[in-house]
């Protein structure tokens, strides 16, 4: 029994930021209807693992355990099936440009009139009010004017766009903190709410720390090759003979034992490395007999000796790797399940709940695949569907 049972979720949204915030309320145990415009439905549908390869990273990703309804919300057959649907749901989702929904006659005040129950979220790119609300972003929109292109320069170097959709998916956790916050406040009103999250605001919210040491200085942090901005410790990422390393710690009162793995038994005793903050002088010092020493061995030899002399250190793995460690299982932040093409490995949840376990589905759905279902569901006959598809609601 997850902690959402009979929680019934309208997810309306597209690509990441939504679609994965309505993927982890069903992970919880809601009911998810995926309502997608016909024809091309949701974008994230096109984007292929390859031109050769039509499978969708994104779309597998982000909707499995869903259902979906294609409904072109742009009609009066679709805006009326989707106020039905309303009148039985808990939480409505989406992430269109602002205006979009307003546009369509589906207006948060719209929809509660309907349904005063309802929690109504939205993610947009720069948030509901401004004078940049109107503007269609992307993640990189977030990355890059939430600040952490920025902050992943090195040395002054040019600004660096991280490899993965994390202004998305920041946004998408902070969509589910309101989500399950309005549920618990209706719980006791009786009322639900609307909740508006951003892609810049995620980004922003997620370096408060970085954030504040411009607000307390007025001026930005500099960051030094891989370490961080102002936190004066190693932090240091280093080859090794077949693969990478990131140091966390090595200084401070265990720095005796790291100066012994260096090779600089006559450092062990040296001020400068015993402090845990470290001078930048001492730190680039450091750094480089770091990176002359570490491509003498390997990274299983280098595990060995760190994990026995107590430094904090992490392996530089790609996807991969991390794929084929059991641990990843085992915690259930990967699961092996039964899939209609044959068992395959999918995403799990990073979340553990001894009471009410979370359980990720397997598969998405197929473009409208359950259509007539969900229809005959809220109360439609046969002859009402076969004229909504006169219409053209289905495409």
């Amino acid at each position: 029994m997850g902690v959402l049972d009979g929680c019934s979720v309208l997810d309306l949204a597209i690509l990441v930021q939504g679609p994965q915030a309505a993927a982890t309320l069903h992970d919880m145990g809601a009911s998810v209807i995926k309502i997608e415009l016909p024809g091309m439905g949701d974008l994230g549908r096109v984007i292929p693992v390859s031109p050769d390869d039509p499978r969708s990273p994104y779309y597998e990703a982000c909707n499995r355990g869903k259902r979906s309804v294609t409904l072109d919300l742009r009609t009066q057959g679709g805006k009326s099936a989707l106020e039905r649907f309303v009148a039985d749901a808990d939480v409505l989702i989406h992430n269109f440009v602002p205006g979009t929904m307003e546009a369509w006659g589906l207006s948060y005040e719209h929809l509660s009139a309907i349904n005063p129950r309802l929690v109504y979220a939205t993610g947009s790119s720069f948030g509901p009010v401004g004078d940049k609300a109107g503007r269609e972003g992307a993640d990189s929109t977030g990355q890059s004017e939430g600040g952490l292109m920025f902050a992943s320069r090195i040395d002054g170097g040019p600004p660096i766009m991280n490899g993965a959709v994390i202004a998305d998916h920041v946004g998408c956790q902070n969509m589910v903190t309101g989500i399950l916050a309005a549920l618990l406040h209706r719980q006791t009103t009786g009322r639900g709410q609307r909740v508006d999250v951003s892609l810049v605001g995620g980004m922003i919210y997620a370096q408060a720390s970085e954030m504040t040491y411009t607000l307390l200085t007025g001026r930005n942090p500099e960051r030094i090759d891989s370490g961080h901005a102002f936190v004066p410790t190693l932090l240091h990422t280093v080859e090794a003979a077949d693969g990478w390393i990131h140091l966390l710690s090595g200084t401070g009162p265990g720095w005796p034992v790291f100066a012994e793995l260096l090779d600089r038994p006559d450092l062990a005793g040296d001020e400068r490395f015993l402090a845990l903050m470290l001078s930048s002088d001492a730190r680039a010092e450091l750094v480089a007999i770091i990176d002359e020493v570490f491509p003498t061995r390997t990274l299983a030899e280098w595990e060995a000796v760190l994990t026995g002399a107590g430094v904090r250190y992490g392996l530089v793995r790609d996807y991969e790797a991390i794929v084929a460690d059991e641990a990843m299982y085992d915690n259930g932040y990967l699961r092996r399940v039964e899939h209609p093409d044959g068992d395959r490995v999918v995403i799990g949840t990073p979340i553990r709940m001894s009471e009410t376990p979370l359980e990720p589905g397997a598969v998405a759905p197929e473009l409208g695949q359950h259509t007539e279902e969900v229809l005959l569901e809220h109360g439609y006959e046969w002859d009402d569907i076969t004229a909504l598809r006169d219409e053209g609601v289905f495409g």
